[in-house]
């Protein structure tokens, strides 16, 4: 018994002696931090708990959504832009025109504002008829009468001055009807010229006929109703390609 006691009393103290030579204490491993792995890492009695997604904070703002009455409500309102070449385009001819009417009609159409959508076709004839005051005696009896036909809104006259019988005459307007000059005449006595005569002039005489280009249906109409302020004129459409 006695030497069961000694021989555990020698080993205790040899692990004594063991002990404080350092001989139990060797240093641990340390891996590097570029070696461990989070996700390896588990502590010890605790279960791994699933992994969950991160939750966005932002809240995504849900697309406006328009009703389809809006929509029809805006497209009518919007306004309708008819490209200009799509819009009929007319050309016509009115004429003839001399004298008197030809200036009155110029003064119409000049308000119309068309530019180059408007031209002239002049044509000659040998024989018309004219509107005249008879040839006077002397000038001063011709200028007396034009401040006579001023005063009563003549104003679109010519003095005849060559070495005819008709030297001093005054002719007021020339027509290529018999009809047309009588019309005229008619409208002079209203004003209170009452000296004016028909009749046939020979030589050549000038008419114009108005051409109109391409003008819109506004435009026709307009030249409708001024035409029937002229009621031995014709207002005619033609082929566009002959106004060119």
């Amino acid at each position: 018994m006695k030497i069961f006691f000694w021989l555990v009393l020698l080993v205790n103290l040899i692990l004594v002696a063991l002990w404080g030579a350092g001989a139990f204490n060797s240093a641990p491993v340390v891996l590097p931090q570029s070696e461990l792995n989070a996700a390896s890492i588990r502590l010890a009695g605790i279960a791994a708990e699933p992994t969950v997604a991160p939750v966005s904070t932002v809240h995504e703002v849900p697309e406006k959504i328009v009703p389809v009455s809006a929509v029809v409500s805006a497209v009518s309102a919007a306004p309708t832009v008819v490209a200009e070449a799509n819009v009929p385009q007319v050309c016509m001819e009115w004429g003839e025109f001399s004298g008197a009417e030809l200036a009155r009609a110029n003064k119409l159409l000049a308000g119309m504002s068309l530019g180059n959508k408007l031209s002239q076709r002049q044509t000659e004839q040998t024989n018309g008829y004219w509107v005249y005051i008879p040839p006077l005696k002397d000038k001063i009896a011709v200028t007396q009468k034009l401040a006579q036909l001023k005063a009563r809104g003549v104003e679109d006259y010519f003095v005849v001055q060559d070495d005819t019988p008709l030297n001093n005459a005054i002719s007021l307007g020339v027509f290529k009807t018999e009809d047309a000059a009588k019309k005229f005449l008619v409208e002079l006595q209203g004003k209170g010229v009452r000296t004016a005569l028909v009749g046939e002039k020979s030589g050549k005489l000038k008419s114009v006929a108005f051409i109109f280009n391409s003008i819109d249906h506004t435009s026709a109409n307009r030249l409708g109703a001024m035409q029937k302020e002229f009621g031995d004129s014709l207002l005619k459409n033609v082929p566009c390609a002959l106004t060119r």
